[in-house]
């Protein structure tokens, strides 16, 4: 790291840590240097370095294990404050931004779906029919969630990308509520798989309006 000016010294080892955090230097789930390291190296005292940890601790970066140390639990943010935010919201509400989100994701897939893409969605489909045979909840929910991110990674947009990634944990908390239900006969998956695969864009989206109707009903 660098040596930092004398000047506005918690803000500058905040924006340092930050930087050395979102560069991958000290990855998630590990422990960050002792505080009296990362004084030496950015040369300011050990209670500015303490407010610095502290403030990103706050905005859910790092983690303070009392008598053990800090660990890294995030390496964005804005991710950080949308997990927060989806953690609150309303099942219907997710829904709702779902249907902007899959919808976009289908009819891009439809056109931009690479062999690879669909090879990976097919395995998330194997995997989720697996567990639905069953009984298994959890994994059923996982290659679900797996299954329509595989959706959003091929429509080729890395921002759409991004944004479902952010929200899989909610996507996965927001399919809980059914997944009895859907542990049933259910083939609206497989046709989505197939209208991406023909490459048909309307069909897609048919489909997976048709798929979050029944996660709305089911609801």
């Amino acid at each position: 790291m660098r040596n930092v000016a004398r000047t506005s010294l918690v803000d500058a080892a905040i924006d340092e840590l930050r930087r050395e955090i979102a560069r991958g230097v000290w990855p998630v789930g590990t422990k960050i240097p002792s505080e009296s390291q990362l004084a030496q190296s950015l040369g300011m005292s050990r209670l500015s370095v303490r407010e610095a940890v502290r403030v990103l601790a706050h905005a859910g970066l790092l983690h303070t294990r009392q008598g053990d140390g800090t660990y890294v639990t995030a390496t964005d943010e804005s991710k950080v404050a949308l997990r927060r935010r989806l953690d609150t919201a309303a099942a219907m509400d997710i829904i709702d931004v779902r249907r902007g989100l899959d919808l976009v994701a289908a009819r891009l897939a439809a056109g931009r779906r690479t062999e690879e893409d669909l090879t990976a969605m097919r395995e998330a489909l194997a995997r989720r029919d697996a567990a639905a045979r069953v009984g298994d909840l959890d994994g059923f929910a996982d290659a679900d969630v797996a299954f329509h991110v595989l959706v959003a990674d091929a429509a080729r947009n890395p921002l759409l990308a991004d944004l479902y990634r952010s929200m899989s944990d909610a996507l996965r908390d927001s399919v809980r509520p059914q997944e009895q239900t859907a542990l049933g006969p259910d083939t609206s998956h497989d046709d989505l798989l197939r209208a991406i695969e023909d490459g048909d864009a309307a069909r897609a989206v048919a489909v997976s309006v048709a798929i979050l109707d029944r996660q709305e009903r089911d609801l």
